[in-house]
């Protein structure tokens, strides 16, 4: 089962994993338009416990990419959506017997960090904003889920995965739409991941993150936001460096 479908990660693997599967259920609050073969779509709220029960049932395995991304959103609309419901799931998933869990965490929950600064999984969180605190509370209960009750999840720090790379910072933090959708299909299939959390990054020539903890999962990224270096270096020539997007690793999301 894939949540979030609507959005635009959620598109992305919309398109490439339905032929890999017997059957992607997908879900979101719209509508996400024609559906692909192998795929059927569930439109959910997922604060709704009872709705996030039957969304579950007959799944093995849930990509959960379903959240509230905004870095302004009020704390009652953010624990609503990213907290509850992601309570929600996982506890239908432990209702359902659904043993692995790929959750979509976030650069945000670890925001605040320096950019001069090299951090590993076992970092302590420094969120920048209350989407980055929900990122944090969803890691605590995949870890929490997996001391108690034996359900998997590998926690995908996602950096910035976009088409393209396009300012100083994504140097650092690009994920190509390619690689996401590789650690997607790792996180998967490994044998055995307990609570896993990797950095959700391409192979870049730079970066704030070390994923040593992370090696079993064998991701092996293909794409570097190098062949975007020339663009970014010539349309902002002189960064500020006390600007928070050249600052922090979470960014502008962090001012």
């Amino acid at each position: 089962m894939l949540t979030g479908a609507a959005g635009k990660l959620g598109n992305v693997l919309r398109k490439e994993l339905p032929s890999r599967l017997d059957l992607l259920r997908s879900t979101d609050i719209v509508p996400v338009g024609e559906t692909h073969q192998n795929e059927e779509f569930v439109a959910a709220d997922l604060g709704d416990p009872a709705a996030a029960s039957k969304l579950v049932e007959g799944m093995d395995a849930i990509i959960h990419f379903g959240a509230i991304v905004k870095k302004d959103a009020d704390f009652a609309e953010i624990n609503r959506v990213n907290m509850v419901g992601t309570h929600s799931l996982y506890d239908a998933a432990l209702r359902h017997g659904v043993r692995r869990v790929v959750y979509a965490s976030s650069v945000h929950a670890v925001g605040f960090y320096d950019q001069t600064e090299v951090i590993d999984a076992r970092a302590p969180t420094r969120p920048d904003n209350y989407y980055g605190l929900s990122k944090v509370f969803g890691e605590a209960i995949a870890q929490l889920y997996w001391d108690r009750h034996g359900i998997e999840t590998v926690s995908v720090r996602i950096g910035s995965s976009e088409e393209t790379a396009s300012n100083h910072r994504h140097l650092k933090t690009w994920l190509s739409f390619a690689d996401m959708v590789h650690l997607v299909e790792r996180a998967l299939v490994t044998p055995r991941v307990g609570h896993t959390i990797i950095f959700g990054t391409s192979a870049n020539s730079a970066s704030f993150w070390d994923n040593r903890f992370a090696a079993h999962i064998g991701y092996d990224p293909k794409d570097s936001a190098e062949s975007f270096r020339n663009e970014i270096l010539l349309s902002d020539p002189n960064p500020d460096l006390n600007d928070p997007v050249m600052k922090y690793q979470g960014g502008s999301w962090a001012a």
